[in-house]
């Protein structure tokens, strides 16, 4: 065992290593007896393509770069694929990225597209496909761009044909539903097609604020009359509804404080755990109903588990395995007896996408019959050994009023290294996206990255996250910039009091409303001693009003309060505001093609920040959009973060390009700051401790 100085410790985990291994599975779904999903290539440009698993057990990718299978439906996207199987194969119709066009393809043949180009606005899109044989027809969401602004959209159900007559017709498109509804989601038909169940909301509500869910005739000539709502409201979020298999209508919705099920409107588990989650991309599942009346589930408290639950009595049975995550996508494939019945239990397949700390994502198929799960799809590949991986620990901490603070706590970890006795490492708080999101339990190898370095990490799941009930939720509400800021210092400070990280050398670093976060931290408090922030919101008066897109554009309203009523907030919570507080070095990172956190909103931070002498880089990438996924970007953008803290920390980590940072006339951290020790592990900072550096009303 080698005694290094933290941060100086060799990891066979590089920046390449991690690229190569970002991205997961994602919408899964049976073909037949097949099981498809889409996967990402972050060495072919980032695009994702779709996989196709055979019954033997191969596995190929359907279609070759360029093809890109992903939709750009309220930007995050949405489902971006249907098939059904025929004696000549299957029959494909999928959504690319580059034109955001349906396409139909069939094996052995070249996609030929179904929709047209619009050149009004960002055009016209589509989600959540559903083949419609009998009629000829693919029904979806279409997202329609009626002008040049991002808000100058609407969106309703449609149906394409598949014969490709509206391809360069739009008028070919028959309309399901009119555009009352400023969103929806794809339609779901009973199983006797004579009903079709969907969700909608309007303006400023966020799906997980409050949605409806309706419920429609389909009348023989294949038209939706007669839509009602049957659940939901402005005060209840229903993020999933579907069919059994007996025509009842199972949904998801928080009315209780939780997302539980129902089925008929009377609910099926009542428990203080949620079953469904934050809604961010069209087409997300967290149930599925078997044809043996058994439901699968994704649920849990925090973590999620897949299970099977039983209607009749309540109960819920979990898969055994070594996952401790699941992803909100899930597929049931029912299975009759010979005599058409299900056998006592039930017979069926599942299929949904685990992880765990010591494994990726990958495509598990549970066995409903036996309750045997295994992976059967981009299966983990320990590319290092795993002795190099974080060893999580899960925490509750004590914030500001005696709050509870969910965070999963990463500290250095290498298998040959350890630290000098009177050394205390340096820490990242990680501050998620959404922010109405959280962070999974699983390997990461960006985290693994900087652990095995002996840099810690602390995911903070701060006031507002999902996966503990919507009070935990609606903490957020109209404190953005402020528990989000609270709670992360808090972990910090609390880390630091126990002993557990160096008081001087804790960096805060998070993406998107992360960004967000890291900046705010960065310039209202002196907790951190520098910071990487990424595709941020910084301008909440410009994001506000018009620089962002559709589905978020009126988000700010319960984050922060509307904006003709707070006027002054939306300025004294935003970071450009307080560039001139800002006095550590940071790194800020930006695609240049994004659309939801634009450049303009990190170009005016920088204007505002002046010539002060404040350190920092600034690196944009052309070809990313929020989020990077092009394996040379997410190369860049770790080294870069890597050396940030090296430099700021003094560390030595061995083979990181130097990242060229501007002045270094600043406040060290040693002399800002007085060492502070605590002998109550946990407890909650006060104000002064939190160093605030100015007011946020």
């Amino acid at each position: 065992m080698r005694t290094l100085a933290y941060g100086s410790w060799p990891s066979p985990i590089d920046a390449a290593l991690a690229a190569t291994h970002d991205g997961h599975p994602e919408y899964v779904g049976f073909v037949g007896d097949e099981v498809w999903w889409t996967e990402p290539r972050p060495a072919e440009a980032g695009r994702r393509t779709l996989v196709r698993r055979h019954a033997d057990g191969r596995e190929e990718s359907l279609l070759p770069a360029p093809f890109n299978v992903r939709s750009r439906v309220i930007e995050y996207g949405g489902h971006p694929w249907a098939a059904l199987p025929g004696e000549n194969g299957p029959l494909v119709v999928f959504v690319d990225f580059a034109d955001q066009r349906l396409y139909r393809y069939e094996p052995g043949g070249e996609p030929r597209p179904l929709t047209p180009v619009s050149d009004v606005g960002g055009g016209l899109r589509w989600a959540e496909p559903q083949l419609r044989p009998e009629r000829g027809e693919v029904w979806c969401v279409l997202e329609e761009f009626t002008g040049a602004g991002p808000t100058d959209v609407r969106r309703v159900l449609a149906a394409v044909p598949l014969d490709g007559s509206a391809a360069r017709d739009r008028g070919a498109v028959r309309e399901l539903t009119d555009d009352r509804h400023r969103f929806v989601t794809g339609p779901k038909l009973s199983p006797d097609g004579r009903r079709a169940a969907w969700l909608a909301w309007d303006h400023p509500r966020m799906p997980w604020d409050g949605t409806e869910l309706l419920l429609a005739d389909v009348g023989p000539d294949g038209t939706l009359h007669g839509a009602r709502a049957v659940a939901g409201g402005p005060g209840e979020s229903v993020a999933q509804a579907d069919w059994t298999h007996d025509g009842r209508l199972l949904h998801a919705s928080d009315r209780s404080g939780w997302w539980n099920l129902y089925l008929d409107g009377e609910p099926l588990c009542p428990r203080e755990e949620e079953f469904a989650g934050a809604l961010w991309k069209l087409g997300m599942r967290w149930f599925a109903p078997l044809d043996s009346g058994l439901i699968a589930v994704v649920h849990g408290r925090g973590a999620t588990a897949l299970g099977i639950l039983d209607p009749e009595t309540g109960e819920v049975v979990d898969a055994a395995g070594p996952w401790t995550e699941f992803a909100a996508t899930l597929a049931a494939h029912g299975e009759r007896s010979e005599m058409g019945v299900p056998p006592p239990g039930g017979w069926g397949r599942v299929v949904a996408v685990g992880a765990s700390p010591r494994s990726a994502y990958e495509v598990v198929e549970l066995d409903v019959r036996t309750g045997h799960a295994r992976v059967i799809g981009a299966e983990h590949d320990d590319a290092v050994d795993p002795a190099y991986y974080p060893e999580p620990q899960i925490r509750t901490f004590t914030g500001p009023e005696g709050r509870d603070i969910h965070a999963h706590i990463y500290p250095p970890h290498h298998p040959g290294c350890v630290a000098p006795a009177d050394e205390l490492p340096p820490y990242v708080v990680w501050a998620h996206g959404g922010p109405t999101d959280r962070a999974p339990l699983v390997l990461d190898l960006e985290i693994a990255y900087f652990t095995s370095r002996g840099i810690g990490v602390a995911e903070v799941d701060y006031g507002g996250s999902t996966g503990y009930g919507r009070e935990y939720r609606e903490r957020l509400r109209e404190q953005w910039g402020v528990v989000d800021v609270e709670d992360c210092a808090a972990v910090a400070l609390a880390l630091a009091d126990e002993g557990t990280a160096d008081r001087d050398r804790i960096a805060v670093r998070g993406g998107s409303a992360g960004g967000w976060t890291a900046a705010a931290s960065l310039t209202t408090t002196d907790v951190y001693a520098c910071g990487t922030i990424k595709y941020p919101i910084l301008d909440l008066t410009g994001w506000g009003t018009g620089e962002t897109h559709d589905f978020e554009s009126r988000y700010l309203e319960s984050l922060i309060g509307p904006l003709a009523d707070v006027p002054a907030r939306y300025a004294e919570r935003s970071p450009a505001t307080h560039a001139d507080r800002l006095d550590v070095p940071f790194l800020l990172l930006q695609g240049l093609d994004d659309v939801i956190c634009p450049p303009v909103q990190c170009e005016r931070f920088l204007a505002r920040l002046g010539d002060r002498p404040v350190p920092h880089a600034y690196l944009a990438f052309e070809g990313e959009g929020h989020g990077f996924r092009r394996a040379e970007t997410m190369v860049r953008a770790l080294e870069a973060e890597l050396s940030l803290y090296a430099q700021v920390f003094g560390l030595n980590p061995p083979g990181i390009p130097t990242l060229e940072l501007g002045s270094f006339r600043w406040i060290s951290a040693a002399s800002r700051r007085p060492a502070r020790r605590s002998n109550a592990p946990n407890a909650a900072p006060s104000p002064a401790e939190i160093h605030r550096k100015g007011p946020a009303k």
